[in-house]
Formats: C-alpha cells, structure tokens, sequence
C-alpha cells in the first residue's frame, strides 16, 4: 500500500478529530477509523434533500451548461439516474455545508456529478453499475471541509503552505467517505482520494500513475467545471472554448483520458454528435483570462 501520511488533522463538520496529522493511512488504520461509526447510518435519495434538485436545475440553466442540457431528454435521463442516487446523511449535510459558506464548492461537487453522470453514460451500459460508479461523483471534494475557509475563498495567490493545507483535502475525503460509508475500499472514497492524481503521474497527493475509468471522468469534469466557473482567485472565468482546448491540450500530453476529453467535447457541440464520430481540432484559438492567480505560489511565506 502506497504511504500516504496526513499531512494535517482530518476533523468531521461538527470539528471532532477523526485522525491526528502524520497519521499513515494503512489498511489497518483506515479499516478501524470506518468502524468507529457505531449504530444505524441514516441516508437519503441527494435529489430529495433539501434544496439539492432545485438548485441543481437551475445550474443548468447557466452558459455553457445551458448548452450542454438543450435536449429535455439528456436532463430527463440525469435526473431518473441521480435521483437513485443515495447517500449516508452526514455526506449530505457536508454538501449543504458549503451551500451556506462555500458557494463554489458546492455548485462545482453538483456539475461535476451531473457531467459524471453524462459521460459515464456513454461508457457504461449496466444500469447498477452506472449508478455505482456515479455515486462517486457528488462526494468527490467532501474533504474541503478540513480546508480553512480563509483558503477556500482566498482571492490572492496561496502560500505554500496554504497550498499544502488545500491539497489535504484529497486524503482528508478518503478519510471521511470511508467513514461514512463504513467501507475504505468504497470507490466514492478512492475517487476522492485520487481524482487529482494523473494518468502519467504528474499529479498529487502522491504522483502516482491513475488508470481507473471513473476517476478518469471525474477529474475531466473536475478540471473543465473548474475552468469555467469564476474563482476568487480568478474573477473571470475560461470562455467555453479555451477550457476545451486546454482540456484537448491535457489529453494529448497523457495527463487525462483522451477518451473522457473526447466525450465532453462531443456533449459540447450542437449537434451532439457520439463521441467516437466527434473530429477534435488541434488548432488553438482560445486565451485564458487575465488577471488568473491559480497555480501561482505566494513567496512571502
């Protein structure tokens, strides 16, 4: 089992230690924290809780989105299959904690679910085992609530340091979902603990080589929502065909799937074309935004 030590504490949404910082995550040591969660888990269907279904809906609405969702019948069958999604109760409340104090983030955890749901759609044909794989889609950044709020929101570019903190999430979430769901090897789990790994290693928390087509889907859709929604650090978001670009820009140095590029690609284009029919250009004609802080690492530590 690769080492992978916190770098910080993992704390619940009430602030209740969970794990100490340079705890090594063995099998062992994640297999007791799982079963520390006594009595019956109570869940519920995402699309029932609260607010979710309607706020969702109206993300759609929003360019490029809005594209995207054009067809009733491509909204229709993303809400038949989320809405048999369901999860344990303290993963909900988590989600509807960043409603209140980290908007993004939880617009960013509900796109990138639906863009899961869409994508995986095309790969998978098996109706359990579609709705299996896109469980994970809706926990994938549980573990920014171990992140301060302060760098969350930060509008200037992150110290290293702080940088460091944000990157916990990754093992923070892989904490948390394997509690909750009782179960370290659930995907949910090993999907929030990898989606920012890469396919040629290039990624964190460990740099290690992902090749498993779930995490796939969600890191494509985590990089291309972040692209094009405004971030504190960036106030004026990639314009739908720069994010693209840079996406296809990804996939061709080996850092994505090409395959799951192609595919949002193909749900970009008006006539809806199936991925596998979907010519992607090479040609670069996009600009990414100014003022865009993100990547950059504040020296004044």
């Amino acid at each position: 089992m690769p080492d992978r030590r916190l770098t910080h504490a993992v704390t619940d949404r009430d602030g209740t230690l969970l794990l100490k910082a340079g705890t090594r995550l063995t099998r062992q040591v994640m297999e007791a924290s799982a079963s520390r969660q006594a009595g019956a888990m109570a869940t519920c269907r995402l699309l029932d809780y609260r607010q979710v279904r309607s706020d969702l809906l109206s993300f759609f609405a929003v360019p490029p989105y809005d594209l995207i969702f054009q067809e009733a019948h491509r909204q229709e069958t993303l809400l038949e299959i989320a809405g048999d999604v369901v999860l344990p109760e303290p993963v909900l409340e988590s989600l509807y904690h960043f409603r209140e104090w980290d908007f993004y983030t939880y617009r960013h955890t509900l796109l990138v679910f639906a863009l899961s749901i869409l994508i995986a759609r095309e790969l998978i044909d098996d109706r359990d085992a579609l709705l299996q794989e896109v469980m994970a889609g809706p926990t994938h950044d549980i573990g920014k609530l171990c992140v301060p709020l302060e760098i969350l929101t930060k509008e200037t570019p992150l110290t290293e340091a702080q940088h460091a903190h944000l990157r916990h999430h990754a093992l923070a979430g892989y904490v948390l979902l394997s509690r909750y769901f009782r179960d370290p090897g659930i995907l949910a789990a090993e999907v929030a603990r990898d989606h920012h790994e890469r396919r040629d290693g290039s990624g964190y928390p460990l740099g290690i080589s992902i090749d498993n087509q779930m995490i796939d889907i969600i890191m494509v859709s985590d990089v291309y929502d972040a692209l094009i929604s405004p971030r504190p650090y960036r106030p004026v978001s990639y314009d739908n065909r720069t994010a693209l670009e840079e996406l296809t820009r990804q996939a061709e140095a080996g850092t994505i799937s090409e395959t799951v590029a192609r595919i949002l690609v193909a749900l970009n284009r008006r006539a809806q074309p199936h991925f596998s029919q979907c010519v992607v250009s090479t040609e670069r004609r996009g600009t990414p935004p100014s003022k865009n802080v993100y990547g950059l690492i504040d020296a004044d530590d």
